[in-house]
């Protein structure tokens, strides 16, 4: 075993000079996926709330269209929604301006399911108590969503949103099969000149993966900030 590990020839399964030469393309790559990321979350977050609370709806009308959409998006793959997007779309005479931005509405119509069943799960998490405590105080639906269970459910969704967003964010590099040059992209593009692909993934994954800690770092500290009232007690 030991002999097997002295004899891999390391400079080409990683070529570190290459990484740093190849640095300003992957920058630039890293810079258009966390701007795909950061607005699908966005859009992905604001259509996941109507989702959820759609979804527990008492109507119909509203309950039945959230469960089919929902189920829909966590049925079939991101990627086929994608090209559904770029290149099935315009044959209705629909066209996107440029692939970023199907990029971004494909990841957030997608995501949008499964930040429904979190917002979802996170509101019925809080107990029944707190909606009749507000049913006492004479609030509507929307005055006891918005002033008591939003605000404790948001402590509750913490961790599966900012899962969600990691997700996301590796999410992101299927917009490369439509051309948008993000950092996976990127890495093709160096990768196809160089005839060096394993040092470029290897380099594209682990930008994935520190981008990845920092998220997690924030997290943490967005966790403990919401639950310091309860370690007081």
């Amino acid at each position: 075993m030991i002999e097997w590990f002295t004899q891999i020839q390391w400079e080409y399964l990683y070529n570190p000079q290459l990484a740093y030469d190849s640095r300003e393309l992957l920058l630039e790559g890293l810079r258009v996926t966390m701007i795909i990321a950061l607005f699908s979350m966005f859009f992905a977050l604001i259509l996941g709330v109507v989702l959820g609370v759609m979804r527990m709806s008492k109507f119909w009308f509203l309950r039945l269209p959230a469960r089919l959409y929902i189920s829909f998006m966590r049925g079939t793959p991101l990627l086929v929604f994608i090209f559904i997007l770029y290149y099935g779309i315009p044959v209705l005479g629909i066209e996107f301006k440029s692939a970023i931005v199907a990029g971004i509405v494909g990841i957030s119509l997608n995501f949008a399911a499964y930040m429904a069943e979190v917002v979802r799960s996170a509101i019925m998490s809080v107990p029944r108590g707190q909606w009749e405590a507000a049913a006492s105080l004479q609030m509507n639906y929307i005055q006891t969503l918005r002033r008591i269970i939003i605000p404790q459910a948001t402590r509750i969704a913490l961790p599966p949103i900012f899962n969600i967003f990691m997700d996301v964010i590796k999410g992101t590099s299927l917009a490369s099969v439509i051309t948008v040059q993000e950092l996976l992209y990127s890495s093709r593009l160096v990768a196809g000149r160089t005839y060096d692909s394993m040092t470029m993934y290897i380099t594209a994954a682990l930008i994935y993966w520190v981008v990845c800690i920092i998220i997690g770092f924030f997290q943490e500290y967005l966790e403990k900030r919401y639950n310091r009232y309860l370690n007081s007690r």
